[in-house]
């Protein structure tokens, strides 16, 4: 008989949590790296502080994908999964990724003949895009750590995207997909024929929380009832207009959906 899950999972929540403290540790290291940002010598400590703001991505970006490693080998285990499998942490981001976002976080830095605001307004600002690319880093791990194993794993058929209740509209869009990704034969192209694609399940943005879950042999996957209120929403105001689905589906969330959508990503 087959078991039930869905993007409210014990484990989704567990590893949203077990994510959202690295992240408070990093944010507190990340903040007492500031301190080697100087204004009388900008390009030279931006060097050296971009160094040391990768060294710990790459820390805790490990802590990341091994925390996730471990979650799935415990939801395989749960799941009753015949065979063994040994979930691989995923390799760090590559270096000019992590520079490029770091350069894009600190750009600003340096005044315009638009841009004069004090140099302290100028850091701050710096800091919180530094703060959510980190974040992005880091989390990315574990989600390639989950889709990558379930890509690998003959024992999961699918996964799907877990969003938080506060998520963004794009968050909320592709969790309402279900597990429609992985392989679209085992995992039902029919079910969801609206979606072409599988690229938007590993689309993530700076301060996004969402998890992936993987879904193996012998389980169902069920949306949650907010993830289904979603989907009702999609369907009534969005689906039918090509080319507008986005915009008018973050208009039914901001008038009916109870968790309210982040106004920085409305």
């Amino acid at each position: 008989m087959a078991t039930t899950v869905s993007d409210a999972a014990p484990a989704a929540a567990r590893d949203r949590t077990r994510q959202a403290l690295l992240t408070r540790l990093m944010v507190r290291d990340l903040t007492r790296l500031q301190r080697l940002i100087v204004p009388s010598r900008l390009e030279e400590s931006l060097a050296l502080w971009r160094a040391a703001v990768a060294a710990l991505i790459d820390r805790y970006g490990a802590a990341s994908a091994t925390l996730a490693a471990d979650s799935y080998e415990r939801q395989r285990l749960s799941a009753d999964t015949p065979g063994s499998f040994d979930a691989r942490p995923a390799a760090d981001a590559p270096e000019e990724q992590v520079e490029e976002s770091l350069r894009w976080a600190t750009a600003d830095l340096w005044p315009t003949e638009e841009e004069q605001a004090p140099f302290e307004v100028r850091l701050a600002a710096a800091q919180a895009r530094a703060e959510g690319v980190a974040q992005k880093l880091v989390a990315d791990r574990a989600r390639a750590t989950m889709r990558e194993s379930a890509d690998r794993d003959r024992g999961a058929v699918a996964y799907a995207r877990a969003a938080a209740l506060g998520a963004c509209s794009f968050c909320k869009l592709m969790a309402s997909r279900g597990a429609v990704y992985k392989d679209v034969a085992r995992a039902g192209r029919d079910a969801d024929e609206r979606f072409s694609g599988d690229d938007s399940v590993v689309k993530f943005h700076d301060n996004c929380h969402c998890m992936i879950i993987p879904v193996f042999r012998g389980q169902r996957f069920q949306l949650s009832s907010h993830a289904a209120e979603w989907d009702r929403l999609y369907q009534e105001y969005a689906a039918g207009h090509p080319g507008d689905q986005l915009r008018r589906f973050r208009r039914a969330l901001a008038e009916h959906d109870s968790n309210p959508l982040p106004g920085s990503n409305q």
